[in-house]
């Protein structure tokens, strides 16, 4: 039976903290608050908890879950290079909502799913889920929702989806804006294709970083915007 935990409640905080904790180390999931929408994590070097929040989720391996991290030095340690535009963006909105598609690290021994050695990396700006990083280290960490449904952006969405699959709910109220992060994918900077003109960011979702903001950063190097008309010409 999954356990809740009002975080707003110092002694409660406490209390699911250590369960938290305790949850991860034994391959179990747990939900957590962050700036963007509620998670539900599992310990990233864990492939059946990985594989145990896809089954969660109702999600397959062709889906895999980005990594939360505490701070930088373990963005260093997860990925195999971070190009100097990339430590700008990180700079600039890091802790927050920004997702970062980079080359993985070949060294690591875990399973993600099917992620074409690559791996999604977020430094969330939430005191809660940034204390629990500290101590278990990188998390797979995916919106608690089913599949097809919409993220949560409170523990209750959360627990009506997710229920028993999940150790431990960590309530902290509702999420400060409910708009997921904004992922990009900078694998090209690392290792550029032969059919590309020349290396790109590209957004591969927007959200609580606006491109206006990854423009003033980034210049040129963001890959333009496909426009719906250009979208649908190219569609099959």
């Amino acid at each position: 039976m999954s356990s809740v935990f009002d975080c707003s409640d110092e002694a409660q905080l406490l209390a699911g903290m250590r369960h938290a904790r305790q949850a991860i180390a034994r391959g179990g999931l747990i939900v957590m608050p962050t700036d963007t929408v509620y998670g539900v994590a599992a310990d990233a070097f864990a492939p059946a908890a990985v594989q145990r929040l896809l089954d969660a989720k109702g999600r397959g391996r062709d889906q895999p879950p980005p990594v939360l991290v505490p701070g930088q030095a373990a963005l260093a340690a997860l990925v195999e290079e971070i190009p100097a535009p990339v430590q700008q963006l990180v700079d600039e909105f890091w802790p927050g909502g920004l997702t970062i598609v980079l080359p993985a690290q070949p060294s690591l021994a875990w399973d993600l799913g099917d992620t074409l050695g690559t791996v999604a990396v977020r430094m969330p700006d939430h005191h809660v889920a940034l204390e629990i990083l500290e101590e278990t280290g990188p998390l797979a960490v995916s919106s608690a929702n089913l599949t097809g449904r919409d993220a949560a952006i409170s523990a209750q969405d959360a627990e009506r989806m997710l229920g028993d699959s999940v150790a431990v709910y960590l309530d902290g109220g509702m999420s400060a804006t409910g708009v997921a992060s904004t992922i990009i994918d900078a694998t090209s900077l690392v290792r550029p294709t032969a059919d590309a003109d020349e290396p790109r960011i590209r957004v591969l979702r927007e959200g609580a970083v606006t491109r206006r903001q990854l423009e003033s950063v980034l210049g040129e190097l963001l890959e333009p915007q496909v426009s719906p008309d250009d979208a649908a010409d190219g569609a099959q």
